[in-house]
C-alpha cells in the first residue's frame, strides 16, 4: 500500500486517472473535467503519471491535430480501485453541490447502478459534447466512451440534467417537457434506465462504529 500511495496518493492523482478512464482527452478537455485544478499542477500530475507509466502522451494525426493524454494497461489497471473507491466515497455525506464533469458522472453511474431486476438496454448518453454508450447485460452495466451500436434509446441532456434524473428524482418526462432532455428512441426504455441509481445510504463515523478520543 505504501508503495502505491507513493505513486497515486499526491492530490488530484487519481483523479486525473478518473478523467481517463473512459478514453483519451485533450489538457483543455482535463482541465474542464477537473474545476479546481491549476494548468501547472495539472502538467505536473500529467510528468508524475507519465513516468510512472500510467500515463502517456499521442498525436493525433489529420484530419485532427493536436496531442491526447491518455492511460497505458498499468494506468488501466487501477479501473477497479477507482470504481471501487468512488463506491466507497460515495456514502459519506457531503453539502457540496459542485457540478460533476461528465467522466464523473459516468463514474457515479457505475457506482450506484442497482442490478436486481434491470431489463437488458443499449443507450447513448450525449451530454454536451460528451457521449458514452452504456449497455446493460444481465444485471451488468458497462459504460464506455462513444455511441452504442443499435441503442435502444439516446438521451441527449447535460451532466447536470443527467445528475437531477438519476439521482435527484426527477422524472424524465418532466426534463423533456421542460426542455432540459430529449430522447430519441424508446423513451420507456430510456426513463428505466434513469431510475436504476439509488442515492447510497450515508454512514458515517459513529454509525460505522467509531469514536472519537473525547468519548
Amino acid at each position: 500500500m505504501a508503495r502505491a500511495l507513493d505513486v497515486v496518493g499526491e492530490r488530484w492523482t487519481l483523479l486525473v486517472v478518473r478523467e481517463l478512464l473512459f478514453g483519451p482527452k485533450r489538457f483543455s478537455d482535463l482541465v474542464r473535467g477537473l474545476p479546481g485544478i491549476s494548468q501547472n499542477v495539472l502538467s505536473q500530475r500529467l510528468r508524475d503519471g507519465a513516468a510512472a507509466g500510467l500515463v502517456e502522451r499521442r498525436r493525433l494525426g489529420p484530419p485532427v491535430s493536436g496531442q491526447v493524454y491518455e492511460l497505458t494497461e498499468r494506468g488501466e489497471a487501477l479501473r477497479p480501485v477507482v470504481i471501487e473507491l468512488a463506491r466507497w466515497g460515495s456514502r459519506i455525506p457531503t453539502t457540496s453541490r459542485a457540478d460533476l464533469s461528465a467522466d464523473a458522472l459516468a463514474l457515479a453511474l457505475l457506482t450506484t447502478f442497482e442490478p436486481d431486476g434491470a431489463e437488458d438496454v443499449r443507450v447513448t448518453l450525449v451530454l454536451g459534447d460528451d457521449r458514452f454508450a452504456a449497455e446493460v447485460t444481465e444485471g451488468r452495466l458497462e459504460i464506455v466512451r462513444g455511441e452504442a451500436e443499435h441503442p435502444d434509446a439516446e438521451i441527449r441532456t447535460t451532466a447536470a440534467g443527467l445528475r437531477s434524473m438519476a439521482f435527484g428524482g426527477r422524472d424524465l418526462a418532466t426534463a423533456i417537457a421542460a426542455g432540459d432532455a430529449e430522447v430519441r428512441g424508446d423513451e420507456a426504455k430510456a426513463s428505466r434506465f434513469v431510475c436504476r441509481f439509488p442515492r447510497p445510504a450515508p454512514v458515517s463515523a459513529r454509525s460505522a462504529g467509531y469514536r472519537s478520543q473525547a468519548e
